[in-house]
């Protein structure tokens, strides 16, 4: 499908499904009844996506696992078909999906390669605070330019001593007339050596509590005084481009300053709501594959005179991850709904995110005991798929954290029920 028929059927999809981004920013049209089948349009978008999976990135995955590669020409023949920056709004040059028609893509990437989506992904992460605060001339000068050419971007928020606890960050802006100075070091950074613009979230109040201590910035990755460290080597996802980020007396014009002051920390954890249905549905992608994999492989595989699919033992393996990924993908779909529906959608973003990243790893581990001893070995597909799952349960928020937000939600649900 050609980059314009996907973007005429991602308008129409808003038109039938009310995803645009005026719907999440309080517009009048009325919340569709929720639904299990998707539309014409829907279905056109996620084919697009699974046939690029098929002909590009299954066939590429495994070199850039080997090689840890960026992989730039599956990334721009993903741009070119439009399936990167997908939720960019058509004001400013994209097509504008909502979360719940870009779980469908980013679900069929990460089926091929959870490194290559990783990579995709990664852009959308660092555009949903620009989508959820910035003005419309940051809009249109770092979103447009995404629209534009195949460009990467990335969320600058964790630090070598503060993931889950971003509170805990120290990177620090200070205002000088009419810009501001950051100093600090950033790390695990999706995109870090390839972004052409950061969001960055630094301390600008060191006094105040982490609701009002944080700004977000927009910065330019060719600004003085930034430094990009080596690429990081990790068990999983090598096609992705890991890497700490050092900023000394970078200058950002107060011109990039995202939102107000001290609304940063807000504005980071806002773009949550957006991401983490994504991520989880690409936990649900790679599930998947660890699923057909396995499934396909024991209708092969003979033991004991007949295929291991006919023994009991691995029969309620593989239903044990059917469960898992239906599941997972209801969870996936619900919370991306209601998030374009500009209903709130934490707690279910969080269960979402938490069930599809540990049926992944799930999933993951018993293609391999399927496979056996040929599932401990590079040559088969499945013992990638194990080390790639695991960064899901502790990328945009750990397992542990989610449960948190989860727990949290109860008992304050159970506090206005007495």
């Amino acid at each position: 499908m050609l980059r314009s028929q996907l973007i005429n059927a991602a308008r129409r999809t808003h038109r039938a499904f009310s995803t645009t981004v005026a719907a999440r920013s309080g517009g009048a049209t009325a919340a569709p009844s929720l639904g299990f089948h998707l539309n014409e349009d829907q279905l056109s978008i996620q084919e697009t996506a699974k046939q690029f999976v098929h002909d590009v990135v299954i066939p590429a995955a495994p070199h850039h696992d080997k090689t840890g590669e960026y992989p730039v020409d599956v990334i721009k023949q993903a741009w070119e078909l439009g399936l990167v920056n997908t939720h960019i709004p058509t004001a400013y040059g994209g097509i504008g999906l909502g979360v719940f028609d870009a779980a469908l893509v980013s679900e069929q990437l990460a089926y091929g390669c959870t490194g290559i989506q990783t990579a995709i992904e990664a852009n959308s992460l660092a555009e949903a605070p620009v989508i959820l605060a910035g003005n419309d001339a940051q809009k249109k000068k770092y979103l447009g330019r995404m629209t534009e050419e195949p460009l990467m971007a990335a969320y600058c928020v964790t630090e070598p001593g503060a993931g889950s606890d971003v509170a805990s960050a120290k990177t620090n802006a200070v205002k000088r007339g009419d810009k501001w100075v950051v100093n600090g070091q950033k790390m695990w950074i999706t995109n870090g050596g390839k972004a052409n613009w950061y969001f960055l979230l630094a301390k600008t109040d060191p006094a105040a509590n982490a609701g009002k201590a944080f700004t977000g910035f927009i910065v330019d990755a060719n600004s003085p005084g930034i430094t990009v460290g080596r690429k990081e080597w990790n068990m999983g996802q090598r096609a992705s481009d890991t890497r700490g980020i050092t900023f000394e007396d970078v200058e950002i014009p107060d011109e990039n300053r995202l939102g107000e002051v001290g609304q940063g920390f807000k504005i980071a954890m806002g773009a949550f709501d957006v991401t983490r249905p994504l991520v989880a549905s690409a936990a649900v992608g790679l599930a998947q594959r660890a699923m057909d994999e396995a499934s396909a492989y024991a209708l092969q595989r003979k033991t004991m005179g007949k295929h291991i699919i006919e023994h009991q033992a691995v029969a309620f393996m593989l239903a044990d991850m059917a469960i898992g990924v239906e599941s997972s993908r209801m969870m996936v779909w619900r919370a991306a709904w209601l998030r374009d529906q500009n209903k709130r959608n934490t707690y279910y973003a969080s269960i979402a995110k938490a069930l599809a990243s540990e049926t992944a790893n799930k999933c993951a581990s018993d293609a391999v005991q399927i496979f056996g001893g040929n599932g401990f070995n590079t040559e088969y597909p499945v013992e990638k798929l194990m080390r790639d799952a695991k960064i899901f349960t502790i990328y945009e928020g750990t397992s542990q954290i989610q449960r948190l937000i989860i727990s949290r939600a109860v008992a304050d649900a159970a506090k206005q029920r007495l």
